[in-house]
């Protein structure tokens, strides 16, 4: 009953969304009130669950939006984003730009969240793509897979790294494991289904981007254009702080964080790598080399700002409503359901907990959370397996990136800035993701029989 419950809950979104074209925010709050009334949720609960999953998918990244498009405007408006995008034409050529991209997306991704990398990013590119005259999602694609592997296969990111705590396998190599299986996986989830996208979604390719949260692209002359060497540190800012805190927190504290006895330097490091405190911190570092260090005025600046906030309000609502679906269907039970299916299997472990993971994403639709909740499924399984505990975390890893849909804010966020139908983005966004996982179980089935 609580799976036919979901399947009617995704139908009756996207009949909403593609039939009657209703606002997106409006369809995913509609179908969260179905779909609660469908599992036989407590009707007296069904706004309180609405409201905590909208609460707990913009707790964070509000500040982390917020601050991120400010960032990213700031850079914009003072012609940062547009020394990067020329300064990398240049030197990789056109051929090999979405080489350049992924690369750049890759080491961005290792130390942001995906969401946080995909704020920061999408100006860059755009400003690359206008510059190199070619389409927005010739480059997208192999952003998006760089971010999207990062965020499966690699510590710190919050998911390998719970993942490696649930099952007792060690932080480092999973990380050395993930590095095999992300490259290849990027690669061919990035440039290589760049091509065949082009061919089976041209359309999708004439999109022009959704501009409207970076504001008019300007063009500059160099000598009014800050440095790319100043570009670049004001941009990866926030990614310094944050591997900072990383590095310190792997070598110093051995991975822990800080507890109540921690030192004075402990508090101040896990302080500043904090997503939402390394944006604030890095906005303030642009607002001075972006603004007040060239000779702009704080009113300008501040103009800046506010249109830079104004320009995602809706993409923070819609992101908002994702959470708010998906927190309908943990409380309603489908985890518990999708949980039940598999007690009995006797299938390899590692394929096991590639599928149960790979269930759970198309049923709850964050990756982080489908993830654990495999890895709490498949750990009984893994003391008799004699399976690596580290080729597991990347097995569950690559299972809970596959099928992003409707249901998943990374889905949504892919659709508005490049400016998509529901169609489209099912096409690109949801294949890539599958890709990526595809390649990802494929991998880690080698390297368990490389090392078994």
């Amino acid at each position: 009953m609580e799976l036919l419950a979901l399947l009617i809950g995704v139908i009756f979104l996207l009949v909403l969304i593609i039939r009657f074209k209703i606002n997106t925010f409006v369809s995913l709050i509609l179908t969260s009130v179905l779909t609660a009334m469908l599992l036989g949720m407590n009707l007296t609960k069904i706004a309180t669950t609405i409201e905590s999953g909208i609460g707990s998918q913009l707790g964070e990244l509000s500040l982390v939006f917020g601050f991120g498009a400010m960032l990213g405007r700031l850079v914009a408006d003072a012609g940062g984003a547009y020394v990067i995008a020329t300064t990398l034409i240049d030197k990789f050529g056109k051929k090999r730009l979405q080489l350049a991209i992924m690369l750049a997306s890759f080491i961005l991704g290792i130390a942001l969240f995906f969401e946080v990398g995909m704020v920061l990013l999408i100006p860059i590119v755009f400003a690359i793509a206008v510059e190199a005259d070619v389409p927005i999602l010739y480059l997208g694609i192999s952003m998006a897979a760089a971010l999207s592997v990062t965020h499966g296969f690699l510590p710190p990111h919050p998911a390998p790294v719970a993942i490696a705590q649930v099952l007792g396998a060690n932080d480092g190599k999973v990380l050395l494991f993930g590095l095999v299986v992300a490259i290849p996986a990027a690669i061919v989830a990035g440039p290589l289904f760049t091509k065949l996208a082009q061919k089976f979604a041209p359309t999708a390719f004439q999109q022009k981007g959704n501009l409207s949260s970076l504001g008019e692209v300007k063009t500059f002359k160099p000598s009014e254009a800050p440095s790319f060497g100043l570009s670049v540190l004001t941009s990866l800012f926030p990614v310094i702080l944050m591997a900072i805190t990383t590095i310190y927190k792997m070598t110093v504290d051995g991975g822990a964080t800080p507890t109540k006895n921690a030192t004075m330097l402990d508090q101040i490091v896990a302080l500043i790598g904090d997503p939402a405190i390394a944006m604030l911190i890095s906005l303030m570092v642009a607002m001075f080399t972006m603004g007040w260090g060239r000779k702009r005025k704080t009113a300008d600046i501040m103009a800046t700002l506010e249109n830079a906030v104004k320009s995602i309000a809706m993409l923070l609502l819609v992101i908002g409503g994702g959470g708010a679906f998906k927190q309908v269907l943990i409380d309603g039970g489908v985890g518990k359901e999708v949980a039940k299916l598999f007690i009995d299997s006797n299938m390899s472990p590692l394929i096991l907990g590639w599928l149960v993971a790979v269930v759970l994403r198309v049923a709850l639709g964050s990756a982080t959370v489908s993830a654990l909740t495999a890895a709490g499924i498949v750990a009984p399984l893994m003391a008799q397996s004699g399976v690596d505990p580290a080729l597991m975390v990347l097995a569950i890893g690559a299972g809970s990136l596959a099928a992003s849909h409707v249901n998943d804010a990374g889905f949504w966020m892919f659709r508005e800035y490049f400016d998509l139908t529901v169609k489209q983005t099912l096409s690109i966004w949801t294949v890539l993701e599958t890709v990526i996982s595809i390649v990802g179980i494929l991998i880690v089935l080698l390297l368990n029989m490389a090392f078994h």
